[in-house]
Order: structure tokens, then sequence, then C-alpha cells
């Protein structure tokens, strides 16, 4: 069967309805067929294009919040098409042309009025298919940080530290560098300990990496370094190198604190001192009495009042 027998087959019906509706035969039919089709194409969505949009997602392993929008886009385009073939199966091929031309002109009107909306929505389809961060990820951009509450077509919404909720339109976050901490299995900490250049490197060293193996939250594997980096105006530094695993940042900033506070008492006990900044002044000319210069300014004055 082809489009000629769908045709035979609508004149048929049309045949059979004319005595009973008289000349509005032929609204009624090609309605009608109108909303079959449009039927079909939504059955034939649900499922036949669902099922096979579950198991293309199954298979990238996609998470549930990249799959609602790309859903919606789907349904959106299957609808389309099948408005689409409808209108030209109801006969109305006049006004599809004329839509399609106001459409067109609409389109590029629309386009220019909502550039940005239109890049944000872009830059989430990217954030959706390059996935640089989840739900739940403690990301940093441009100076802020905090975790993604919720990622949308237009923007993502982020929870700082400080309980403050920004709205981030999405072009900012594809069009700069993101850092995401957490986008791996395991992190690598980083501290600077300052100690005075009269104390011992060597044990100083050692109470560092000592207290890194003591604690839970440090991993064996990659194991702790130190490397001296700094020889600064009043400290010689010492950067330890750690790495925690699973991080997120409660977990970043607890570990962190606790093995700085772990040395800085091992520092204490074995008489290392973490010196303040401090200034030596010197000068190359030898220091005059201040005394000398008002002899001086006196003298000047007497000898002119002898002249």
């Amino acid at each position: 069967m082809g489009a000629a027998d769908g045709a035979v087959g609508a004149v048929a019906v049309a045949g059979t309805l004319e005595p009973y509706l008289g000349p509005v035969t032929g609204i009624v039919v090609d309605a009608a067929i109108f909303l079959v089709v449009v039927a079909a194409t939504y059955i034939i969505y649900k499922s036949v294009v669902t099922s096979i949009l579950r198991r293309v997602f199954d298979r990238q392993g996609l998470d549930e919040h990249a799959r609602r929008p790309l859903q919606k886009i789907v349904a959106f385009l299957v609808l389309f098409a099948g408005v689409t073939v409808a209108f030209g199966a109801a006969g109305y091929q006049g006004f599809l042309r004329s839509l399609a031309t106001i459409a067109a002109a609409a389109t590029l009107a629309i386009g220019f009025a909502l550039q940005d909306v239109i890049k944000n929505f872009v830059a989430g389809v990217f954030i959706y298919t390059d996935k640089p961060f989840r739900i739940g990820d403690w990301i940093e951009w441009n100076g802020n940080s905090g975790v993604v509450e919720d990622i949308s077509f237009r923007v993502t919404r982020v929870r700082t530290f400080d309980n403050e909720l920004l709205t981030v339109p999405n072009h900012t976050l594809t069009s700069d560098v993101v850092k995401n901490p957490v986008a791996k299995k395991t992190l690598r900490l980083k501290f600077v300990f300052g100690i005075d250049y009269e104390d011992d490197v060597e044990t100083a060293t050692d109470i560092i990496v000592e207290e890194a193996e003591k604690s839970d939250a440090i991993l064996e594997d990659p194991a702790p370094s130190v490397r001296l980096t700094e020889l600064a105006d009043s400290y010689v530094g010492l950067q330890s190198r750690i790495w925690i695993d699973d991080p997120s940042r409660a977990d970043f900033v607890k570990a962190r604190a606790d093995y700085v506070k772990a040395v800085k008492q091992r520092f204490d006990e074995e008489g290392i001192s973490i010196p303040f900044p401090q200034r030596t002044v010197s000068g190359r000319n030898e220091w005059t009495d201040p005394s000398s210069f008002g002899g001086a300014s006196d003298g000047g004055v007497d000898g002119g009042s002898q002249a």
C-alpha cells in the first residue's frame, strides 16, 4: 500500500460520510487524518522510541539528570516530525508552506533576540555530553567555588560553602577553566611548612612524613613526600604532598586541618620553630647621633650672630 492507496481510502471514507456531514465532510476527514497521524506518532514514540532511547542511554552510562533533557529533545523532534507528516497527509500543504515561511522568519528574529539564551542552551548540551562535572561535585571557577546542586540547559545552580546559591549561566562554565577536584578517586593536597633557618631540615622533613603516615585520611600509595621549595625572607619552605581517597570538600578541609595541626604539635615538641616575618634594617654609613645635628645648628646660629 502506498500514498495512492491511502488517498483512495480517504476518498472512500469521505464518500461514506458525505450523506451525513454534507459540505463539511472534507474538513472533517482531513482533521481526522491529521489527528490519527499525530496519535500514531505519539504511540510510536511511547512504545518504540523510548525503549530505544533507554537502551542507548544504558549503553552510554548516562546519569538520570542527563537523560531527562535528552528525552525532552527527542520527544520534541519526534512530535515535530509527526505534526509535519500529519499536515501533509491531511492535505494542508499550503498551510504547511505558509507555516514554514513564518517559522523561518520567526526563527531568525528570535535567534537575534535570544543569542544569550541559545548560547547557554548549547553550552548546557555540552555540559551534559562532555560531563566536566556532575550534580554533587565540588567545582571552582573564576574565584568561586561550591557544590553543584542542579544542571539545566540554561543555567547551573551551585551552593557555596557559605550556603549561598549561585545561578551560573552555562556559557560561563564552558568558556573558561573549571576545576573539578573530585573528578577522580584521589586528590593530592599540598601545604608549605615554614621553619627557621637555624632548624634542621632533615628532622623537620621526617616529622612531616611521619605525621602523614599516622593519619588514616592520608593514603600510603602514593606515598607522602616533602620537597624544599622556598628560601624565603624569614623561613625555609618545606612543601608536603599528600593524597586522600574519594575526596569531597569536607574530607579535603578536615584532612588538611588535622594533618597541619599534628605537624605543628610535633614541631613544638621537637623545638622546631615556625618564625614570624621579620626584617633586618642596615645602612651603608655610620649612624650619627641626632644631638650632633642640633649642635651643628646651634654653632651655625652663633656664628651668624658673631658676624
